[in-house]
């Protein structure tokens, strides 16, 4: 008899357990549609991959480049008290972008780190990179070798300001950067700053934040960088806390405007949901 019963149970569980995946699956949030042609997530903590579309394709990444830039400009302990200034050679000629620093700037090395991871500005990256043993060559050899370093296998760069569609890299590879960059006190402090005054142009300028994820306090945000060619599409790098873990952001190729903030957007929300 007692051999009955649990044989009944068995049965019962085994014909109970179709139905409750069932209602589990149906009662997850469904994954967000995102616009980008790449992303992924990641736990920073786990280190699991919450996320992923895409994410070894090789593309373009614009100004997400920075934060290898800035990498490279802290580990050549080069002081940032020093002064540098913009000269001609630091004029964007593929792209023709703008600049607010005209020619003849003189910055301290910090401040030029600090708008060039802040808000893209260009012509500080370049300058940053003229400013290195062996010029601007020996600063984008040393941009491949640590992202070599890194084990960013599927990346290569040409240039310290990602202006060039031959920087490349996948989402993946990028989880590596951003983990790398989070060490940095200094990449922290300048990259989510909200805003910085600038002397030494042609009078004071006020940078501002290109992301505005920043300014959201429920974002926590602790390490962002955007980027944008025409190439690349719109492209964003964030490590913000959800539901008190640190978790990281790579969004590629975003096709609109503000398409990389509302992917990022989705996502988190999509797991707050989970």
């Amino acid at each position: 008899m007692l051999k009955l019963h649990l044989l009944f149970i068995v049965f019962l569980f085994a014909s109970l357990a179709p139905l409750i995946a069932h209602a589990k699956r149906a009662a997850a949030p469904k994954q967000p549609a995102v616009q980008a042609r790449a992303a992924i997530v990641v736990d920073l903590t786990s280190g699991r991959t919450l996320y992923a579309k895409h994410a070894d394709r090789r593309l373009p990444v614009a100004s997400l480049t920075k934060l290898l830039t800035a990498m490279v400009v802290l580990d050549s302990k080069h002081s940032l008290l020093k002064p540098a200034r913009i000269t001609d050679a630091d004029v964007d000629r593929l792209k023709w972008s703008r600049s607010r620093l005209p020619v003849g700037s003189l910055l301290l090395r910090k401040t030029m780190l600090h708008i060039a991871l802040m808000s893209s500005e260009n012509r500080a990256a370049f300058a940053l990179s003229r400013d290195y043993p062996g010029g601007r060559a020996g600063f984008v050899r040393a941009m491949n070798r640590t992202a070599k370093r890194l084990a960013m296998n599927r990346s290569h760069f040409v240039d310290p300001t990602g202006l060039s569609p031959h920087n490349v890299s996948t989402a993946r590879d990028l989880t590596r950067l951003a983990r790398a960059a989070y060490r940095y006190p200094t990449i922290r402090e300048f990259a989510t700053s909200h805003h910085k005054l600038v002397l030494g142009g042609e009078g004071p300028l006020v940078y501002r934040n290109t992301d505005p994820l920043v300014y959201r306090d429920a974002w926590h945000v602790g390490l962002q960088k955007t980027g944008f060619t025409n190439e690349a599409g719109h492209c964003l790098i964030v490590i913000a806390t959800v539901r008190g873990r640190p978790t990281l952001f790579v969004i590629l190729g975003a096709p609109s405007v503000h398409g990389h903030f509302q992917d990022a957007e989705r996502l988190r929300s999509w797991l707050l949901k989970r």
